[in-house]
Order: C-alpha cells, then structure tokens, then sequence
C-alpha cells in the first residue's frame, strides 16, 4: 500500500503521522521539543536536536505503521510561524527563535511610533509584532550582527525539516506572508517592504518561494541511512501550521472557518481576497487566501496551569492533570459573579506588555472557579479575534474547531455557546499533519487539488450547537472582561519596565 507522511513541527515538539489515501491515520510518533529561554523575553531551540529528534520519530512512525520507507508515496510539512532559523551557508545552525519570543517588544514599538508599521502593512497586510520573523531579523542586524553576517538562509522551522530532508533550501507562500514578508495580494517578495524594515541586505538570504504543493526535491542519501526513508521520496514545500490545520479540518472553501485551540488562539477564514485590518493574512493557493486574527492566548494558558498548579494535585489519582482541569471546569457552573481571567501569558494582541491575571475572585470561589475562568477567558479572546474578522467584511458559512483543546469536553461547548453559533469539531486530532500531507498528496498527483484532497481525506465532523440559555450571560460578561481588560492596559507596560529596572 501507499502512505503519505505528515510532518508537524511545533513550538513545542514534532509529530509525523501516516495517512492513507482517505486520511485513515495509519500511525503516529511524537518527540516533545521544547526550547528554553536563555534570558527573560527569549524563547529558543537547538536545531541540532530537532534534526536527531526527527530522525528519531521518522523511524520509530514506520516501526508503528509495519511499512518501509519505499510505502511512503509523498511527504508534507508543516511548522510554527514566524520566528527565525538561521542557517550558514554549510547548513549549520546560527540561530533557532520560536514565535513565543518577544525580546523585539521595544523595537516594535519603536517602529510604531515612526511609522514603519504603516508603512509595511500597506504592502504586507500585517503590522509588526514580537515573534514576526522581520522585526526577529532587525533585531539580529542591532544585536547580534556578526551572526546575520554569517547567515545565508533565513527559514521557517517547517523549512528546517524539508532541508533536512532534502538538503533542499526552500520556503512556501504561506509562511512568508504570514511573516509580513510578501506583498499581498500578489505573493511575491519586495525589495521595498525589506528596505522599510531596514533589512535591504538579507533579500539573499530568502529562500526560493513555493505553493505549499510544489514538488520542491527528494529524500537525500543521508536523511534516508537516518530515517529509514526510501531515497528519491517527493518532499512538498509545506504548509505554515496554522493554514495547515485548517487544511486538515477540511477548510479550504472561500467562507469556512477555522479555530484553533493551540498554542495560539487562530482564528482564520478562506476568502477570494484578503480583509483589511486584520492582524495578517496569507495566500494559501492561486487566487485563495486564509484572513486571521490571531494571538498567544488559547491553550497555552491550560498548559500553564496544568503544569504549574495541577500537576500534584491530588485529586489527580493517577490521571492527567489536562483531566483533571476538564472535570474541575465542568463540574462548576457558570457564576454571574465568578472571577475572570485575561489569557495573557506571552501578551495580548496588540499589547505585547498585556499579563495574564485572575479579576474578580472572592473568598467564596474556589478552585474550579479559577478553571472554568481560564477556559472562559481563552474562549473570550477568540471570540474577540472572531468579532474583528466580522468587522472586516468576513462572511462564516461554517465553522471548525481543531487544535488540542478541541480534545477537551468543555471547550467546544463553551466556544459555540461564547460565539452564539453552531460549531463542528474536527474529526482527526492532528490536523496540521493531516494538511501536510495532503498537500503531500496533491503534489504527488493523487488529487488535483487542496478542495478534491479535503472532500476524500477529511473525516466528517460533528456539529455542537450552543446552548441558548446562556447567551445573554455571555454577553454580559465578555462586555465586562472587555472593560476590565481596557482598564488594565495602561499598567502593564509600567509592570514591564519595573521587571527591567
């Protein structure tokens, strides 16, 4: 049989998975990743060990599957947006910046106030922000100069794995313009929106531009003796993940929509062309674009708390403390007075100085009251992405939830309930593999198309309706979240610079 490999490298690990030509997931290895953060506002990874973790999973998923390499018909990427990955002109790792980092909060708000982010988004549809991968580049070129000087290739973390792959150096479309660095709508690299950024000398340093779909080389030699991979397998450029997720939740149709309880809250629509005002925008294929208001604010904050406070909780009894976060927020009802929760670890969109904090918690809340918050107050951001697309001239002819909190059984619920629509949740967990490879499979020839791939690979999803009950306790309280959230923006830059005194 034939199989198409579905490589997804996160922030914080790597999947490969194997699906069949009607998306069946065949098997499936993880490597957890996660970088480090060498100074505070700085998240890194080492490149060396996301290559040996690579190779790694890559033989452990065809030990799982029964396969040999010379079964795997294609391969697909996917990765994390934005960010940088260095590499010299050997192919030797200079730098690996994942898109949690904000160290560039000062210089983006430098470029704010002279006027470079009106300026870009007038080309790239997308204002600087910390983690986008030109204001990383900028920072490099004021910081670290001897090693922009040494770079030759400025990739994606999915580029990392085709180079590794393939030793092919090559990025996609939906990538760069999801890094601000393509003119929109035309998909193509400008010498003016680099010189607006003051980054005129890296334009050699992009790599070759693709359609995720493009053939763009083969297995090599080496990457097969390390992976068990046959030599001569078509590699495909990828997808940047978040476009890629929503590819694996079937959305590719002008008018759907896609979620994405991840890392970050995504929340993205196909549309003919793109919508203005939006944080950014990115081609996905000739003529199509996804539209996507995003920020650092969904699941990461359940990750937080399971890790940090859960974690030896006793009522644990051996389960995951994720379980345990889903049971204590649905065993507490909704409180018109309950405390609140601003999901801002790593920021808030448009306000990388925004902290995360509880508001409103009295003696009598107790701790399934600060879960139920937590899940509520990520709900609240993406349905505050979700109100600025529709401000923005977006038409949702349907909905899809996807992403790892999609996995939990209060989430959804609460999504359609907060977005007062009907929402469907992806059939297939991993998405982002599942759109790496069908890109993989259209590339490969079996289908025509990114439209034709999600009609034969995309299980059906089921459909939750929101609760109309609830409705009007939602308004009211994501009203007032609102305002909280208002009348704390003025101090947290004030609490950002006493933590740098």
């Amino acid at each position: 049989m034939s199989a198409w490999l579905g490589i997804d490298a996160g922030n914080t690990g790597v999947k490969a998975l194997l699906f069949d030509d009607a998306g069946r997931e065949l098997a499936c290895a993880h490597r957890d990743t996660g970088g480090h953060s060498p100074e505070p506002g700085m998240v890194e990874r080492d490149i060396g060990r996301l290559r040996t973790d690579l190779a790694d999973l890559v033989r452990e998923l065809l030990d799982k599957s029964g396969l040999h390499g010379r079964d795997i018909a294609g391969i697909g990427t996917s990765g994390h947006g934005n960010g940088l990955y260095l590499l010299d002109a050997e192919g030797g790792p200079l730098a690996a910046i994942q898109s949690l980092d904000s160290r560039t909060a000062g210089l983006v708000e430098e470029w704010a106030a002279g006027g470079v982010g009106e300026e870009a988004a007038a080309i790239c549809l997308q204002r600087p922000w910390p983690s986008q991968t030109p204001a990383l580049l900028a920072w490099m070129a004021r910081h670290r100069p001897q090693v922009l000087a040494r770079a030759a290739h400025v990739l994606m973390c999915k580029d990392l794995v085709v180079h590794a792959l393939t030793g092919r150096v090559a990025t996609d479309v939906t990538d760069m313009a999801g890094a601000g660095l393509l003119r929109l709508p035309e998909n193509r690299y400008d010498d003016t929106l680099l010189e607006i950024y003051g980054l005129g000398g890296v334009a050699a340093k992009l790599p070759p531009l693709h359609w995720p779909t493009d053939r763009i080389g083969t297995v090599s030699a080496e990457a097969a003796s390390r992976t068990g991979l046959a030599e001569g397998t078509p590699v495909v450029a990828g997808f940047f993940d978040v476009v890629a997720s929503a590819v694996g939740a079937g959305v590719t149709r002008p008018g759907q929509a896609s979620i994405i309880l991840g890392t970050w809250s995504i929340n993205q629509v196909v549309v003919d062309a793109p919508l203005d005002g939006v944080f950014m925008s990115t081609g996905m294929a000739p003529g199509r674009f996804l539209s996507m208001e995003n920020s650092a604010t969904s699941a990461t904050n359940l990750e937080w708390l399971a890790h940090h406070l859960l974690a030896q909780d006793s009522r644990r009894a051996g389960g995951s403390a994720f379980a345990l976060a889903d049971a204590l927020a649905a065993a507490a009802p909704p409180k018109a007075d309950g405390p609140m929760y601003h999901p801002y670890l790593y920021g808030a969109a448009g306000d990388p100085s925004a902290r995360a904090g509880f508001f409103g918690l009295a003696g009598w809340h107790d701790g399934g009251d600060m879960v139920r918050a937590v899940f509520e107050g990520v709900a609240f951001a993406h349905l505050a992405h979700v109100e600025k697309l529709l401000a923005a001239g977006a038409r949702l002819r349907g909905i899809t939830v996807s992403g790892g909190g999609a996995r939990s059984p209060v989430w959804p619920q609460m999504i359609a309930d907060v977005l007062r629509l009907p929402v469907k949740v992806a059939a297939q967990a991993e998405t982002g593999a599942l759109g790496a490879a069908m890109a993989a499979a259209v590339g490969g020839g079996r289908f025509a198309s990114l439209d034709e791939a999600a009609a034969a690979m995309v299980a059906p999803s089921r459909e939750i309706v929101p609760d109309p009950c609830l409705a009007g306790f939602y308004q009211r309280r994501f009203a007032l979240w609102q305002a909280v959230g208002r009348s704390l923006a003025p101090h947290w830059a004030a609490l950002r610079d006493i933590g740098q005194a």
